[in-house]
């Protein structure tokens, strides 16, 4: 009997939410990439902390994204016994056409919500706060290959799209890919102001700031004959990295920044075809720093051993989404202060 309830506890340890210190999310019509993302959004708590300070206006809010953003992240840090309630937040997608009950892209998702944020609060302050958690300040450079004239435009992402090698990849060579430069020739030449006619000429992309959170978007769907499909090979990313280190050449001059280090705290995770999939996700609890394992209404502690298992390969779950938060492991793994 005795070992029994050990074994009962030992599960109720890994699934119950109020043990974990973290509440699933229900599946309604097809949301597991709305829950996903909101497990990224809950883990990512300088964005919960931000909304908390919003005062909205009085009026209705059953369309307002951001507000019920604000109310489903709060709901997901109180009372763990139970699923936490979002159809709220569902709904208010589902009225800025986000549909329910269809299969999303959990990047565009992302960038929807974001802009959601900037248009929908009334406080314009709080809402570039947020979005300048995720803002990539980039500058798109065009240099002439006759007189090395250099055309300059000022950019930002807030999710930072690579390209995946249909084969063995890594976050450092999709990385290098992103910033290597293009040569433009022959009938993709450009015009130069200086030379006052086209030339040939290499345009490539340097970075000017980098954001708190850097969100990284590996693109695994390819379009082909009409159909999208599905890139499962592996690509392998590190749990910290330095930007600094590895991709100096990524870097504008005009960058000033000293502090490039990165830690993973979230991983949004793909399974499934490319028209028939399910998302879930790896988030690292702000409290205990330990990984979790989020799909739908199920949580469950996991390892960094797991996590490394959404690398890829064949017919297995592939990391889509990663959130890195800029500092070192010690420094992001502070515990959240009570009171």
């Amino acid at each position: 009997m005795t070992e029994r309830i050990c074994i009962f506890f030992s599960r109720l340890n890994l699934r119950d939410c109020s043990v974990t210190g973290m509440r699933g999310l229900s599946n309604f019509r097809l949301s597991c990439c709305v829950n996903t993302l909101l497990q990224t959004f809950s883990a990512t708590w300088e964005m919960g902390e931000l909304l908390d300070k919003w005062n909205p206006a009085a009026g209705r809010g059953d369309r307002n994204v951001p507000l019920q953003l604000k109310k489903v992240l709060a709901a997901m840090k109180s009372d763990h016994s139970q699923p936490a309630p979002h159809q709220d937040f569902l709904k208010s997608l589902d009225k800025n056409d986000v549909t329910l009950g269809l299969q999303h892209d959990a990047d565009e998702v992302f960038l929807s919500i974001l802009d959601f944020i900037q248009r929908q609060m009334d406080d314009k302050t709080l809402a570039l706060e947020i979005q300048n958690l995720f803002k990539i300040s980039v500058e798109t450079y065009l240099e002439c290959s006759d007189c090395s004239n250099v055309q300059t435009l000022t950019s930002y992402l807030l999710s930072l799209p690579l390209h995946v090698k249909e084969d063995h990849d890594s976050l450092e060579g999709c990385l290098t890919s992103f910033f290597a430069h293009q040569e433009l020739k022959g009938v993709n030449s450009c015009f130069c102001t200086q030379c006052e006619k086209k030339t040939s000429s290499k345009q490539g992309v340097k970075l000017l700031a980098l954001p708190r959170i850097l969100c990284v978007h590996l693109k695994r769907f390819r379009n082909q004959g009409g159909s999208t499909r599905k890139l499962g090979c592996p690509v392998t990313f590190p749990e910290t990295f330095d930007l600094s280190e590895t991709h100096k050449e990524a870097f504008s001059s005009q960058f000033a920044q000293n502090d490039c280090r990165y830690t993973l705290h979230a991983v949004v995770v793909h399974c499934g075809h490319a028209m028939c999939g399910h998302y879930t996700a790896y988030v690292r609890h702000r409290g205990n720093q330990r990984w979790y394992y989020a799909d739908d209404s199920h949580v469950e502690q996991a390892s960094w051993e797991e996590v490394k298992g959404t690398y890829g390969g064949r017919e297995r779950a592939t990391a889509y989404m990663l959130m890195y938060r800029r500092g070192s492991k010690e420094e992001v793994q502070q515990p959240e202060l009570s009171g």
